[in-house]
């Protein structure tokens, strides 16, 4: 045999033996990466392969490299991948309205707040103007405003300014009118604010509704354009599901239909509100499930209101305001009603409560359902000034809590001057949460919040300000940042029963994963809050790029 003879006999070899082992097909194979899957085992390791928006495999480089062809191959150039972010708590309508009205937050002051409302309605014609995100705590002077100013510059159309929260606004006199609102006016679960025996324009919680309702209804058009805003910049965060915290059917009928037409992309659990059309669609429907993309099988309640305007319902009468304890937005007999309706239906109950007497009496009426050792994850939503005694309830009935930590960094300037030192102990206790069942779902709550999943896990990890100052008193509720990753990730998809298709990287689930260019559990503090999403895959379709 010749020496060319033999050389040809070992390239076909050589081409015999790769086929052998390139024989299994992938659509992607992302490689060169540090993969954190969040397996049972924590299991880091270095590539993954994707086939029909599932996992096939992960394992190491040449493995995965060896064993399969891909139509496509990324290289992430030593970077670190993550499974998706899963938003435990949002408000996705919400956010994308921001881009449709007047961006208040970080407005410094009530003058500052007019002005861009001012300069706003000069470009933006409609038949009202409308705003979000101003916060007077962030003012030298912390009281709530009075709406003199709106009513000098804008005698003849309704204004209406949603404080950061969502529990409160202010609006102009002629939106008053509209609704028929004046100081004798009555309302159950809410506050109209009167100063020198007439209203500020300040309305707290229930007391919305009465102008809320006068407001014409977004056109469908606007829904979808609110959407698709939505929808594009969660992915640009990492945000590849989200669990949207209380909207009515039809605008989750919606976010289906722009699904089905590939206009909206993220992978939505929704929470309904407890109206007569949802828990029909709920009698109906059952648990629903359109294409794993869409999942509805509960319902939010809203139990109280918030701190900042102390609507947060307490035990004891508020440190800064003695002559008010905040305020139930429904009596106890109708919360215990509502629940038992979507027990009923077999729903997941998920309760917003901020309040330290709001948790305790929500707790105290979820264990009327529960048997103690249970799988049906209600949720409290927020569990934010928790008096310590009713912590252990947690475990008891397995109920998850559904925390921000982003709140603890916004709140902290002004949440002792609230509630005092003593209810501080319990207040924002992010790690006492977590001991009672091992799990802590972690959300954004935007745009109450900034969407930005990173300083969900910066404030998680560090209870320190964006400036890097150190927030005293919490050293003891700081996270681990294992624990803030799973909190957004693998704990908020058992929070909403997705687990077994999303929130780690394991054979079978779906192909949610993002590329991070710095890598979150090794950098420092500071580098986390500078971290950018490279890409983002939802169901092995890359749907944001950075490169």
């Amino acid at each position: 045999m010749t020496v060319k003879s033999m050389f040809s006999i070992a390239v076909l070899a050589f081409a015999f033996y790769s086929c052998a082992h390139k024989g299994e097909q992938a659509d992607l194979v992302i490689h060169n990466a540090i993969v954190y899957t969040l397996d049972e085992s924590n299991t880091v390791t270095e590539a993954i392969a994707i086939k029909g928006g599932k996992i096939i495999e992960t394992g190491k480089e040449r493995h995965i490299m060896n064993k399969y062809s891909a139509d496509e191959y990324v290289d992430a150039r030593g970077r670190a991948v993550y499974p998706g972010f899963f938003d435990a708590h949002c408000h996705i309508l919400n956010y994308g309205k921001t881009f449709l009205e007047v961006d208040l937050r970080n407005c410094t002051s009530w003058e500052e707040t007019v002005k861009k409302v001012v300069d706003f309605a000069k470009k933006n014609k409609g038949s009202w103007i409308k705003g979000r995100g101003w916060d007077q705590n962030l003012w030298a002077d912390k009281n709530f405003p009075v709406n003199d100013l709106l009513n000098t510059n804008f005698p003849d159309i309704p204004v209406y300014l949603t404080r950061i929260d969502g529990h409160a606004v202010i609006v102009n006199n002629k939106a008053l009118a509209l609704a028929g609102v004046n100081e004798k006016t009555a309302i159950t679960g809410g506050t109209i604010v009167i100063k020198d025996s007439k209203p500020t324009g300040v309305l707290i919680d229930n007391a919305i509704d009465l102008v809320s309702a006068k407001i014409p209804a977004l056109t469908q058009q606007e829904v979808q354009k609110a959407l698709a805003f939505a929808g594009a910049n969660t992915a640009s965060y990492g945000l590849t599901t989200l669990c949207d915290a209380g909207s009515s059917i039809d605008v989750f009928k919606t976010i289906k239909n722009m699904q089905k037409e590939n206009k909206f992309m993220p992978n939505v659990y929704g929470m309904l509100i407890p109206d007569e059309p949802s828990l029909s669609f709920a009698k109906q429907n059952g648990r629903y499930n359109f294409n794993d993309q869409l999942i509805i099988r509960s319902f939010k309640i809203v139990a109280d209101g918030a701190l900042g305007s102390r609507g947060a319902c307490l035990k004891e009468p508020y440190s800064d305001e003695l002559n008010t304890i905040g305020k139930l937005l429904y009596n106890p007999r109708m919360i215990d009603s509502i629940i038992g309706l979507i027990y009923d239906v077999n729903y997941q109950v998920n309760t917003h409560c901020i309040g330290d007497s709001a948790n305790a009496l929500l707790l105290r009426l979820y264990a009327k359902y529960l048997e103690k050792t249970n799988d049906l994850r209600w949720r409290i939503e927020h569990a934010q000034i928790m008096d310590l005694k009713d912590v252990n309830t947690f475990g008891k009935y397995s109920i998850i809590p559904s925390v921000q930590p982003t709140h603890a960094v916004s709140d902290m300037p002004w949440a002792k001057d609230r509630v005092g030192e003593e209810r501080m102990k319990g207040a924002y206790a992010y790690k006492t949460l977590l001991k009672q069942n091992g799990i802590l779902a972690l959300g954004t709550d935007f745009p109450v919040e900034e969407i930005n999943p990173f300083k969900t896990f910066y404030a998680a990890v560090t209870r320190k300000y964006y400036t890097g100052k150190l927030i005293p008193g919490f050293e003891g509720e700081v996270l681990s940042r294992e624990e803030a990753l799973l909190g957004m990730t693998k704990w908020a998809a058992i929070a909403a029963f997705m687990d077994d298709k999303t929130g780690s990287l394991e054979k079978g689930k779906f192909a949610d994963l993002i590329i991070l260019d710095h890598d979150i559990m090794k950098v420092s503090d500071a580098e986390i809050l500078t971290t950018l999403v490279m890409q983002t895959y939802i169901k092995g379709k890359r749907v944001h790029s950075l490169e």
